[in-house]
């Protein structure tokens, strides 16, 4: 099957519960546009879009099916539990529902991370649980989600790490503030890559040696961070396994140039495909249509085996 692992659809009931919020992220109404705000973000244009809408762009893309995701870039995991809970709920409850084509990534608050969590969103279909790099982007961060971690090791559902920040105290520097003369395009190119960074090398270092058998799945390439692999090298880091069969890579935002030098460092049967829909635009590189879909999807079958997604691969 073609599947599209990394999209994000703006559901009413997730919508409706950012524009009851007062402090960010919310949602208010502007000029008959859904604007959302959120910390160190610009404000973004939410597309008015029904889900029978996305599934003939899914079926248009020539695939098969698609997962989504909550956008952890705006930073809904990392709030206060109580506010969390009310969004994450918003966001399950309506993401679960969509049917046709999807199936939805999960996910849980971070003020207090419980493996509990993880076992109701897999219970409810949830074909693994996606996180914010910003939480696992050092060993410390790592530890601190051990038991979420062992959690989804045990029932072998693979760990989905997408941009966002991680859990915040007052101690922490706040996030930026955006600047209006910075481009659009800007955090994608700076903090978010970073972030990916840093998830990569905490992952594989604290991540890979206390979870053997945890799958990982890095958004946008992981940052390209395995392409790093010689600076960290030349700087007395460790030497990882860059071929790890349980790590893989989503293709978002990255075009044929970047998917054949990460393949090059760690193997064509660690990729897989994600737009980052609506965010992106896959046509856009037109990469669907050049990717080796046998390798694709043996390596998809490969990432969700054991999980709820598996039966339809």
């Amino acid at each position: 099957m073609r599947i599209d692992l990394h999209q994000h659809l703006w559901t009413p009931a997730l919508v409706q519960a950012l524009a009851q919020r007062r402090e960010l992220p919310f949602v208010r109404r502007e000029r008959g546009l859904s604007v959302l705000y959120s910390a160190g973000e610009r404000p973004y244009v939410l597309a008015d879009e029904a889900p029978e809408g996305r599934a003939a762009l899914v079926a248009s893309d020539g695939l098969d099916g698609a997962l989504v995701c909550l956008s952890s870039a705006i930073g809904v995991e990392s709030l206060p539990a109580a506010e969390a809970a009310v969004l994450l709920d918003a966001y399950h409850e309506s993401a679960l529902a969509l049917d046709g084509p999807f199936r939805a990534w999960g996910t849980l608050g971070l003020a207090d991370p419980d493996p509990g969590d993880v076992d109701r969103a897999l219970r409810r279909g949830c074909v693994g649980i996606s996180l914010p790099a910003g939480a696992l982007a050092s060993g410390e961060l790592v530890v601190r989600l051990r038991p979420v971690l062992e959690r989804l090791e045990q029932l072998g559902s693979p760990l989905f790490v997408h941009p966002g920040p991680g859990p915040r105290s007052d101690a922490a520097a706040p996030l930026p503030v955006p600047s209006l003369g910075e481009p659009l395009w800007w955090p994608g190119l700076t903090r978010y890559v970073a972030e990916m960074q840093a998830a990569w090398l905490a992952l594989l270092t604290a991540g890979r040696a206390a979870h053997p058998q945890l799958v990982f799945v890095f958004a946008m390439l992981g940052g390209l961070a395995p392409l790093h692999a010689e600076r960290l090298a030349a700087r007395g880091g460790p030497e990882l396994d860059l071929r790890d069969r349980l790590v893989f890579y989503d293709t978002s935002s990255y075009g044929p140039v970047a998917v054949r030098a990460l393949q090059g460092v760690v193997g064509p049967a660690q990729v897989l495909y994600g737009s980052d829909r609506p965010v992106v635009d896959p046509g856009e590189h037109g990469l669907a249509t050049r990717l080796d879909w046998v390798a694709v999807a043996d390596a998809t079958q490969r990432a969700f085996s054991g999980s709820a997604l598996e039966a339809q691969l």
